[in-house]
C-alpha cells in the first residue's frame, strides 16, 4: 500500500512539474549608439524550456514608439521563435523601454524586457 500512495505522489510530482516555461536569449537589447533614421528592428529569442507547447498570449511595448511582432504560433518544447522590436529611429536620444511578453507559463506569466540605447542627430552643426 506504501508503494502504491509513493506512485501516485511521485505521479502526481512530476505532473505538476510538468509545463512549459519561457527563456530569453537576454533581457535586455542594447542598440548602442545608432544614426538617426536608420533601422530600428532588433531581435529577442525566446525559448520554450519546458515539456508542453509555450503559447506567446500578448507582447505589449510602453510606448507606441515601440512595436514587437511576434508569432501567434505555439512554441514546442525545446523549439524558439523571435520576437521582432523596432524602435522609431527617427525620435535622437537616449531611450530605454520596457516590453512586457505575456505567455501560458505558470510561473511566468507577464515577463518583461529591455530596449535601450542612443539615437545620434544627422544633423550637422554650422
Amino acid at each position: 500500500m506504501k508503494k502504491l500512495f509513493l506512485g501516485l505522489f511521485l505521479t502526481g510530482t512530476f505532473a505538476l512539474c510538468a509545463a512549459q516555461s519561457i527563456s530569453f536569449d537576454k533581457t535586455t537589447l542594447e542598440y548602442g549608439n545608432i544614426a538617426q533614421n536608420s533601422n530600428g528592428e532588433r531581435m529577442f529569442t525566446i525559448t520554450n524550456k519546458g515539456n508542453k507547447p509555450l503559447i506567446l498570449t500578448n507582447v505589449k511595448a510602453s510606448c507606441g514608439c515601440t512595436t514587437p511582432q511576434w508569432s501567434k504560433d505555439p512554441i514546442l518544447p525545446g523549439k524558439s521563435t523571435q520576437l521582432k522590436v523596432g524602435y522609431d529611429t527617427k525620435l535622437t536620444g537616449s531611450f530605454k523601454k520596457l516590453i512586457e511578453v505575456y505567455s501560458n507559463d505558470p510561473e511566468n506569466q507577464r515577463s518583461v524586457v529591455w530596449i535601450t540605447g542612443n539615437i545620434l542627430s544627422s544633423q550637422s552643426k554650422n
